[in-house]
């Protein structure tokens, strides 16, 4: 038999088989067919403890990226170049162990970021900043 008459019994009669991408036979889920911890209730999905829909929380947030995006506080307070005397912006932007903070964990801006840079090994190198943490020693 050739494959363009068909070489299922299904086919010589004109019934196609559904199946499914995969190869297995496709058709309707019944009920207590999916995995355990899977159930439906009126057509929308409940989590485990039956009371509110899987997937995003109404609250929000919940997940491993924050939704709201990060804001350059020198943007927000219109610093046009970071001044190293500014001792108080620029302690924000230094880490417990005397590193500065990279933009994706502070949300400063590029411009800003560059500019925080020279200014905060400026202020290290007069002596207003310290180059490590002043932790014990072992």
């Amino acid at each position: 038999m050739s494959d363009s008459q068909g070489s299922r019994p299904n086919e010589e009669r004109g019934e196609r088989a559904q199946r499914s991408r995969f190869g297995g036979p496709q058709g309707e889920r019944r009920e207590g067919s999916g995995p355990p911890g899977d159930r439906r209730e009126g057509g929308r999905d409940v989590g485990r403890d039956g009371d509110r829909p899987r997937g995003r929380r109404p609250g929000g947030g919940g997940g491993r990226f924050s939704p709201r995006r990060k804001v350059c506080q020198f943007c927000v307070d219109n610093v046009q170049h970071v001044d190293y005397k500014d001792l108080g912006r620029l302690r924000r932007h230094i880490g417990e162990r005397g590193k500065i903070e990279p933009r994706r964990k502070l949300g400063t801006c590029a411009k800003h970021q560059r500019s925080l840079t020279v200014a905060v090994k400026r202020a290290r190198y007069i002596g207003l900043l310290p180059f490590t943490n002043s932790g014990p020693r072992s």
